[in-house]
C-alpha cells in the first residue's frame, strides 16, 4: 500500500493511502473520476501496521482499494457501510473524526 501523510498548516493532517495496483491510475463511475497518482497518494510504500498507525490517529484520511479498505474496517477504523463503490474498488474518506 502507499501511504502520504499531508500535513496542513492550521488544519491537521490528512492521511492517504491506495492499494499498491491502484497508483498511477483513474477510475470512473456515473458520478465521479479519481485520479489516484504519487502526488496525493505517494510514492513509498507502507507495511499494514505503518498504514494501521497512520489511521488510527487520523481525523481526516482518504482510503481506497479493496485490500487498505479491508484492514481499516477489520481494525474497527471505518465502517464497511461508509463507503462507495467507484466500479469494484471501495472508497471512503473520513472527516474530523
Amino acid at each position: 500500500m502507499y501511504l502520504k501523510i499531508h500535513h496542513i498548516p492550521s488544519q491537521g493532517e490528512i492521511i492517504a493511502v491506495c492499494d499498491r495496483e491502484l497508483l498511477n491510475t483513474t477510475l470512473t463511475c456515473s458520478a465521479c473520476e479519481i485520479i489516484i497518482d504519487s502526488g496525493f497518494y505517494g510514492d513509498i510504500l507502507a507495511t499494514e501496521d505503518e498504514v494501521l498507525a497512520a489511521l488510527a490517529s487520523a481525523a481526516n484520511a482518504n482510503i481506497i482499494g479493496k485490500r487498505v479498505y479491508e484492514l481499516a474496517a477489520t481494525a474497527g477504523i471505518i465502517s464497511k457501510a461508509s463507503g462507495i463503490l467507484i466500479g469494484d474498488i471501495p472508497h471512503v474518506q473520513i472527516y474530523g473524526r
